[in-house]
């Protein structure tokens, strides 16, 4: 297995990922991916390791706060992926090629590259990082979200925003596989079928398994109509509607076997495994700086990333140039796609592989749980502080707080 390698580096990192978890006497740093399927996830007692190192770098790097800003080259490369996605879908069907040999391989190679590559631009307009105004990076992330078919931005971001604020905490962060999906898919079919059929998981998981904290749902019908949500199905739906009208049903097709294909045993499709799930003990993020990067927005960076959320994917690598001795000394993953192998093949590595932490732990014992009853979210709580800090919907794009505005 060699997906996983731990550089070192003469300077030590600071800052530790995840320095208990709850497999007593695995040394950190150890691999954990046994020779027997695991029973339970790793649990945690502290809460997720990037505020912390964030707190850290900045403290001794505060030039980082001058990447903190937006890329005008974001919507220049979603507005390119959308435009092949079309183009590929009316080659297709002026040729009439629905089901041939060419639509699969077109849909497997270029569509599922470029659908997963628009899923992570989507990710970056969720942060609030294309554009400095608020509406064009709605109008950017449904555009964006056309050759998906469904409307789907909005619901990813309700739910992404958790999962940076309290990642890993049970019943908020809808990245992580629920119990019933850990049980059922574990051996190694099980896991061929989740690694196939993982971009239904990941869509479909957090409308059933979590409840959202920090985003604000619209309340009235009045707040609905001005919303995101609305304004999501206002765009997709007519479009989808008139691409059938004008051409029928092949684009719809083919972009449908783009979502799936590629977010399946797809190379771009490793991301979803190898950023969180779990090979060394001790560290629950891991980066990739691998040549996909280069299409993907550069979520391989995802340390980078999960500490500072408020910079563009093109300033990433620049963080770790700035603070190499907060990265290098981490586990890095090598490779997407056979990191999908290896999460199939091997027994111990499976859905269960994920750090979660009790919402006590995230919240410092602040009973953050409670919150899951409030609508307007945790910053109600009489005197947690710490989380009104951690979850206040930020405008500044330069705030350490900020992981994207609260739409």
């Amino acid at each position: 297995m060699t997906t996983l390698r731990r550089t070192t580096a003469t300077a030590t990192t600071t800052v530790e990922e995840t320095p208990e978890l709850s497999d007593s006497g695995v040394q950190t740093g150890a691999r954990v991916d046994g020779k027997m399927p695991r029973k339970d996830y790793f649990w945690s007692n502290q809460d997720e390791p990037h505020a912390a190192r964030r707190r850290a770098i900045l403290a001794k790097y505060p030039a980082i706060r001058k990447l903190m800003r937006h890329e005008p080259i974001t919507k220049y490369y979603i507005l390119t992926l959308v435009g092949i996605q079309f183009a590929t879908a009316y080659y297709l069907t002026v040729n009439k090629l629905l089901g041939t040999w060419q639509f699969w391989l077109a849909s497997y190679v270029i569509g599922g590259t470029c659908s997963s590559a628009l899923v992570l631009g989507i990710h970056e307009v969720t942060h609030f990082l294309a554009f400095k105004s608020f509406f064009p990076n709605k109008v950017l992330a449904c555009i964006g979200n056309l050759p998906i078919v469904f409307p789907f931005c909005v619901e990813f971001k309700k739910y992404h925003m958790d999962h940076h604020r309290f990642q890993g905490v049970d019943g908020i962060d809808g990245d992580v596989p629920t119990r019933l999906e850990a049980y059922l898919f574990n051996s190694f079919l099980g896991k061929l079928f989740f690694c196939v059929t993982q971009i239904l998981f990941y869509a479909l998981r957090p409308g059933f398994a979590v409840k959202p904290v920090t985003y604000k749902m619209p309340k009235t019908l009045a707040e609905l109509l001005v919303s995101w949500h609305l304004m999501n199905f206002a765009v997709q739906v007519p479009a989808m509607a008139l691409v059938i009208f004008y051409f029928g049903w092949t684009p719809i097709f083919y972009f449908l076997a783009s979502v799936f294909l590629g977010g399946s045993i797809h190379p771009m499709a490793g991301h979803f495994i190898a950023e969180h799930y779990v090979t060394r003990a001790g560290y629950e993020t891991y980066s990739y700086y691998g040549p996909l990067n280069a299409l993907a927005f550069n979520v391989g960076y995802h340390n980078e990333h999960h500490d500072f959320p408020n910079v563009p994917w093109t300033l990433l690598p620049e963080v770790r140039r700035i603070a190499p001795e907060f990265y290098d000394t981490l586990p890095q993953v090598d490779s997407w796609f056979f990191t999908i192998i290896d999460f199939i093949r091997t027994p111990g590595y499976g859905p269960f592989s994920r750090v979660k932490r009790l919402p006590s732990v995230a919240d410092k014992g602040k009973q953050l749980g409670k919150a899951l009853g409030l609508p307007t979210g945790v910053g109600e709580i009489e005197g947690a502080t710490d989380v009104v800090a951690a979850c206040a919907a930020e405008d500044d794009v330069a705030s350490v707080n900020f992981v994207g505005k609260e739409i």
